[in-house]
């Protein structure tokens, strides 16, 4: 039998986990249209929470028992960390998404061992998060969200039921899996190629020589394609065993832009043998394939990206060249529309998708590849991918992008030509 004192301090627990929940509940079940006022009603009630009898402590663990239920709710919808760091971002603030990170990986601390061992870049993005630095465990995090992001009690405790209301109501996704990996010879040599890769990205990203960063990208792109002929010559070696399958990742599509964006992933992934669905309404992209060509549409949509916005700035028009002033002189410092821009990023995810065509043609008729042998292993796994992507979304929309700037369009086209990728 418990003596008065512990029912009490029963009592108080019960009592702030019931004020929590029902803070989170109210935000959650507000109509859009009542949901500041609901949010600053429930927001009173978190912050005064930790001044019951029990302090801070009581209040910030019945806090984070409801930030865990949420956020592994999120995982069962099909969700990833960076997906939910992403829509955090794009559907509020940057310090949404820092404490978005601080949820995750307060979760990850608690959660199961095995759960980001079954997804690689699962994986990789939880350690991405941790080593952002977010929110340690140390004290509550409604005063550590304070701190870092200079709000006072009762702003911290909207800004976190402003995000527990967005999390409670992402609907559910196509969950996406790893591909089923057939271990062989190629794997020994997948990690250091995939590190020259990078080495000859980042070399083409930082260069102002538009010739050295086609040079550096077609040699990047033939490597990648390689590595991709040989995983398939040897996944399809009657000796190589059970072949893995495609699987399917995510890569986020930002703001602004993002229709053309898209359109360079969706070139780049058609080039690599994989599919892109786009989810405008969430900013990414789901791209399916077999693992090192994922890989490489990760890669190359990245670097393409960076040199396409680099170029972008290059332009006479971005360098005052295209910009007027009285008298029809030359006006320092000119800027970019928003039309110059579409467009160009329309004309250079255009011709990106001719130029990366034409590499993959080339690289697959290499002379000193059996095309008897290729041919049909790139066809089963063209089939592959196909079926993977419509049992993955069974109902999917065309969208056409204009461009309506001649002057950008023509930019973007020239861009495009000078990242030209050829063959091997």
């Amino acid at each position: 039998m418990r003596d008065s004192k512990g029912e009490t301090a029963d009592v108080a627990e019960n009592d702030v986990r019931d004020v929590i929940e029902r803070a989170y509940l109210g935000a959650l079940n507000a109509a859009d249209a009542d949901a500041e006022d609901a949010v600053d009603l429930s927001a009173s009630a978190l912050a005064a929470a930790g001044s019951g009898p029990d302090g801070p402590g009581a209040a910030n663990s019945a806090l984070l028992a409801v930030t865990d239920r949420l956020v592994r709710s999120c995982w069962t919808r099909g969700w990833q960390p960076a997906d939910v760091v992403r829509i955090a971002r794009r559907r509020l603030t940057d310090g949404h998404a820092r404490l978005t990170a601080d949820l995750i990986t307060a979760e990850a601390r608690t959660a199961p061992a095995d759960l980001a061992s079954k997804d690689p870049r699962w994986a990789a993005q939880l350690a991405e998060l941790r080593a952002a630095g977010p929110w340690d465990g140390a004290g509550t995090l409604l005063a550590a969200h304070g701190r870092r992001e200079r709000l006072d009690g009762f702003s911290a405790a909207v800004s976190v039921l402003e995000l527990l209301r967005l999390l409670g109501r992402l609907p559910r996704i196509t969950p996406v899996t790893a591909p089923t990996a057939a271990p062989g010879p190629a794997d020994r040599h997948a990690v250091p190629l995939l590190g020259r890769i990078r080495a000859l990205l980042a070399k083409a990203e930082s260069t102002d020589f538009p010739e050295e960063a086609e040079a550096l990208t077609s040699k990047a792109q033939q490597l990648m394609a390689r590595h991709s002929i040989d995983e398939a010559l040897i996944a399809a070696d009657p000796g190589a065993g059970a072949p893995g399958g495609p699987g399917a990742c995510r890569i986020g599509i930002d703001q602004p832009y993002e229709g053309a964006k898209a359109l360079l992933l969706d070139a780049v992934a058609a080039a690599n043998r994989c599919q892109a669905v786009w989810a405008g309404d969430l900013g990414f992209s789901t791209v399916v394939g077999f693992e090192p060509d994922l890989e490489a549409v990760e890669l190359l949509y990245t670097s393409l990206l960076v040199q396409a916005d680099a170029a972008m700035l290059r332009t006479p028009r971005a360098e005052g060249g295209g910009a007027k002033g009285r008298g029809g002189k030359a006006r320092k410092g000119g800027s970019l529309s928003k039309d110059f821009r579409q467009s160009f990023l329309i004309a250079y995810a255009g011709r990106i998708r001719e130029r990366l065509a034409d590499a993959t043609e080339q690289a697959v008729h290499a002379p000193d590849l059996p095309a008897e042998r290729l041919l049909p292993a790139l066809a089963a796994r063209d089939i592959a991918v196909r079926d993977t992507t419509t049992r993955m979304f069974p109902t999917t929309t065309s969208h056409r992008l204009k461009g309506r700037d001649h002057e950008g369009w023509t930019h973007g086209t020239a861009a495009a030509d000078r990242a030209v990728l050829g063959g091997p």
